[in-house]
């Protein structure tokens, strides 16, 4: 049986850029503060530590999240480290209809990472991109997952039509 595998990161410049630009005033800030306070008390000392703590764990989240995706024999296996501590599987069972779309992440689910809709839209879990792999469950429930890998993964899903029905 053919296995679909994927991770993805943030790896978008545009992030990047903006992470070190939103963390130098704030930086910049801390750090003259602290230098040009007359006494260094504790808790001067402490803010600064706890602030710029603060923006290194900011940092280190976005730096640490992969989107692993899987497609085999059993289903769509989905984890979005570190807000999954292991992945999540959708059965074939429990998916009424598969498809692979192209999408506007932040018209239609509001930006990336694990996003929830007030909509009919329902789940989308993504890093990057506008293409997604959307479920439509039994029991009604959307889900949207991300991907860079349009052509292997509509292969990979062929494979699998008979357990399902392909859109």
């Amino acid at each position: 049986m053919k296995v679909f595998k994927e991770e993805q990161r943030f790896t978008q410049t545009w992030l990047h850029i903006l992470l070190v630009l939103g963390s130098i005033i704030p930086i910049y800030s801390i750090v003259t503060g602290w230098m040009s306070a007359i006494d260094k008390s504790l808790t001067a000392n402490s803010s600064s530590l706890i602030s710029l703590t603060a923006i290194l764990l900011v940092h280190v989240l976005i730096y640490s999240c992969v989107l692993k995706t899987k497609i085999d024999e059993h289903g769509i296996h989905y984890q979005l480290f570190p807000f999954h501590s292991k992945f999540k599987t959708k059965k074939w069972k429990e998916i009424k209809n598969i498809n692979v779309r192209q999408y506007n992440p932040i018209a239609e689910y509001g930006g990336w990472g694990i996003r929830y809709t007030l909509s009919k839209k329902g789940i989308a879990v993504n890093i990057k991109g506008n293409i997604g792999i959307q479920l439509e469950l039994v029991n009604g429930e959307k889900l949207l997952i991300g991907t860079q890998k349009k052509d292997d993964v509509e292969l990979v899903l062929h494979t699998y039509e008979n357990k399902i029905k392909i859109l």
